[in-house]
């Protein structure tokens, strides 16, 4: 085998062995940032302002059970239409205002940034 075709031969079990270490980008691999939503500092529950509500399912006739707020981290993992699966990964989601604490479920897509390999 001549050094060139030793060369290329490297360079393809090489790029194959990282492919099968690092494994393919798979859907969830994708973090955002909620936005869109009015600050905290005009948090009020009743109205509706200054929270992203998660909900129990894609859509609002499904209940509230947690909220998100501008700027917290979440992971995507699932979309159906206009609604994200995400779950909290940081920020005042942490510890909410209402709800149970890094909350787990459906919110409207428009108010999430995303970005990575999402469903």
């Amino acid at each position: 085998m001549n050094p060139l075709s030793k060369r290329f031969a490297f360079i393809v079990c090489a790029a194959g062995l990282a492919a099968v270490l690092t494994g393919p980008a798979q859907a969830g691999d994708c973090t955002g940032y909620v936005v869109g939503v009015k600050p905290l500092s005009q948090y009020n529950h009743a109205a509706g302002n200054g929270f992203l509500a998660v909900r129990t399912g894609p859509g609002t006739k499904y209940r509230q059970i947690g909220e998100v707020y501008r700027g917290d981290e979440v992971s995507v993992y699932d979309r159906r239409g206009n609604w994200y699966g995400i779950t909290c990964m940081s920020g005042r989601c942490t510890s909410p205002l209402w709800g149970t604490p890094m909350p787990s479920g459906w919110v409207y897509s428009k108010y999430v940034d995303a970005d990575g390999v999402c469903p």
